[in-house]
């Protein structure tokens, strides 16, 4: 990762976690109230050069949700809880992963790292998209921010997402990283901001 990047998603994340922390303390609290523990939910993503590293989220469905459903979230999935509904719809529930940035297994603008399952059916030329750190936002996240809307009409969900809005984001982030600089990731930054308060 060039350096400039590096030190920018070092002092956003360190920075941002440090003045949010009351806020994060505050939905912590409010899971472990309405929905008990655990607070933060981990699961295995696939990372730069294809290691395998844990993404942190705060928990947003009932416990075990993986063993009662796929990987996907579509439309009103029932594993979601009351309160998952809400972080999820301000993307609330995506802020732990300023934690994965401090430790340096994503970055604050890079594609969205997949499960291992997904990652499998990759083409040689998809897996090009490993050679890049993964990130909390993208182009592609934004282009695709109503995808579970696209996929609850969809007569079969999983493949529509792994033919169809899985190779586009792919393309998206590698055509996004030929051009990828510190101030284009703070554009798509703010553009994701401009698209969960809208």
């Amino acid at each position: 990762m060039p350096v400039g990047k590096r030190l920018f998603d070092i002092t956003v994340s360190s920075t941002g976690l440090a003045v949010i922390s009351p806020f994060l303390t505050f939905i912590g609290l409010a899971i472990l109230l309405f929905d008990g523990s655990p607070v933060l939910f981990r699961q295995r993503r696939v990372g730069l050069h294809g290691e395998i590293f844990s993404i942190y989220k705060f928990r947003t469905m009932i416990r075990d949700a993986s063993r009662v459903g796929k990987s996907l979230t579509i439309g009103a999935d029932s594993r979601i809880t009351p309160l998952g509904h809400w972080l999820r719809r301000y993307k609330l529930d995506e802020l732990p992963q300023l934690i994965n940035v401090l430790k340096g297994e994503m970055s604050l603008v890079g594609p969205r790292p997949e499960v291992p399952e997904y990652v499998s059916l990759y083409t040689s030329d998809q897996r090009r998209v490993l050679e890049l750190i993964p990130g909390i936002t993208d182009p592609a996240s934004i282009a695709y921010s109503n995808e579970s809307d696209l996929l609850v009409s969809s007569n079969d969900p999983e493949s529509e997402y792994i033919n169809k809005i899985m190779p586009e984001k792919i393309r998206l982030n590698l055509e996004y990283s030929a051009r990828a600089n510190v101030w284009n990731d703070m554009a798509v930054i703010l553009s994701t901001f401009e698209k969960v308060l809208r």
